[in-house]
């Protein structure tokens, strides 16, 4: 066990297991936060990894339902989008405080916890969701090196998009060797570069913005409409995706605070800012997608069921030539930053969970071929409306998976013995909770009507 790392839980029988191997050892504590800074220094000191974790609420699989909200029902599903940034807020807040207050991450924590059995059950099923979303960020950039090329002598066909994608690892490999910092920035470069082209975006289409703050209000039609009911559920169940859970109670624990009761109240108080502000960007740039689909398709004779339809559409809908160009460009930019994140969560479940400690570089090439082999099969047989199919499955994986990330979390944050003095108050439980079932009951609603479980159940009711 490492100097560092001496088990951080309080005393008492809180784990089955000991305290082993700190997360990510290879960037554990490297990036020093000096003492008596101001308030703002620190801020920045600790800001980074609330981006990486943003970066998965903005990935490729959120596009398809924001756009298809937007140009279906206009503004008024931006209060989904909403409501479920602010139960991600809460979430990665919990995540940050039990990586901080035992030094484990979620994946860690579980193993020391659970019986063998139960802890790999768990990382299989996790391991299955970090590969559905891996899947779904893969064929985003292809999709998005497709659209591109065709401002090239040639088109780059699907395929090599796909082959094109897999060459992140070798980045992730390069800059984690230079410092845990220089992959937070170039995180933050893109996410700075997907909301400068969607602010473009938005100032092309010159929506009503009276009726987008309309559209951050909830509203009860929601709930009646079978058709909005189901694109709101895809938001939210699109929203928190389980290996943000695993990545931020990981890499909070690349600041080297003071590992005393002060140190680390000071810590979580800082990381769940950095969260949040990063949050609020990703919130900016869901709404944003929405209300350029809503501004430029709703009311329309088109129908936008695709990412390649907007693309497609919006030049020319629009009279701007650049507007599709950009839209590509941020998708670019949305599915190689998901992958880089993804990457690193994949890295984190494989050694919390089983402890066991292969080379980065193996370990990346392993989850980015089992992300990348039925990506290029599906792509070389079916091509696009493969690719749309192979996303929608990703999703469901997703759904199935989140309840076992979100629940142990939940548990363990709100256990004294494991936590102490920064056990959750009887008020983030009871939101915490909630949450939780909400999440659960959205995506076993989402998986039922993917499944065309409902459509069976209501004919049986009906016959």
């Amino acid at each position: 066990m490492s100097a560092n790392h001496a088990d951080q839980s309080p005393p008492g029988k809180a784990w089955r297991l000991p305290g082993r191997t700190p997360s990510l050892s290879e960037v554990h504590r490297t990036i020093p936060v000096p003492t008596g800074l101001s308030f703002w220094r620190k801020m920045l000191a600790f800001s980074g990894p609330g981006y990486l974790v943003a970066v998965g609420y903005m990935d490729p699989g959120n596009w398809a339902t924001d756009l298809a909200g937007g140009s279906g029902f206009g503004y008024r599903l931006i209060s989904v989008i909403l409501i479920s940034n602010l139960m991600a807020i809460l979430l990665q807040s919990l995540c940050a405080k039990l990586g901080i207050v035992t030094g484990r991450d979620l994946a860690q924590a579980c193993r020391d916890h659970y019986s063998r059995p139960v802890a790999v059950s768990l990382w299989l099923l996790c391991e299955l969701a970090i590969c559905a979303c891996d899947l779904a960020e893969v064929l985003g950039s292809a999709i998005a090196i497709n659209l591109l090329s065709e401002f090239l002598p040639f088109r780059i066909p699907l395929v090599w998009g796909v082959c094109i994608t897999a060459t992140d690892v070798l980045l992730v490999m390069f800059l984690q060797n230079k410092g845990f910092r220089y992959i937070e920035a170039l995180v933050v470069a893109l996410i700075l570069t997907i909301g400068s082209c969607f602010l473009m975006e938005i100032i092309f289409t010159s929506p009503n913005f009276v009726e987008v703050l309309g559209g951050f209000v909830p509203k009860p039609e929601i709930l009646k409409n079978p058709a909005m009911l189901y694109i709101a559920i895809g938001i939210l169940g699109a929203t928190v995706m389980p290996h943000n859970l695993y990545l931020h109670s990981s890499i909070v624990q690349t600041r080297k605070y003071e590992q005393n009761a002060e140190g680390k109240a000071e810590a979580i108080k800082f990381a769940t800012l950095d969260s949040t502000v990063a949050l609020m960007f990703a919130l900016f740039i869901n709404a944003a997608i929405l209300i350029v689909s809503s501004a430029t398709f709703h009311g329309t004779e088109h129908e936008v069921k695709e990412i390649q339809d907007a693309y497609q559409l919006l030049s020319p809908v629009l009279g701007v030539s650049v507007a599709s160009a950009m839209f590509a460009v941020a998708l670019l930019a949305s599915g190689q930053n998901s992958t880089l994140t993804g990457t690193l969560a994949g890295q984190i479940v494989m050694e919390g969970f089983l402890n066991i400690r292969l080379r980065p570089w193996l370990r990346r090439l392993i989850t980015r071929l089992i992300a990348i082999v039925p990506a290029v099969i599906v792509t070389a047989i079916s091509g696009e409306k493969g690719t749309n199919d192979l996303l929608v499955l990703s999703q469901v994986i997703l759904s199935l998976q989140l309840p076992f990330a979100v629940i142990p979390l939940v548990l363990f944050t709100s256990d004294r013995r494991k936590m102490g003095q920064f056990v959750n108050p009887t008020w983030i439980k009871l939101l915490a909770w909630l949450t939780a079932a909400v999440i659960v009951c959205l995506n076993l609603k989402l998986l039922a009507d993917t499944l065309g479980i409902t459509e069976q159940i209501s004919k049986l009711i009906a016959g």
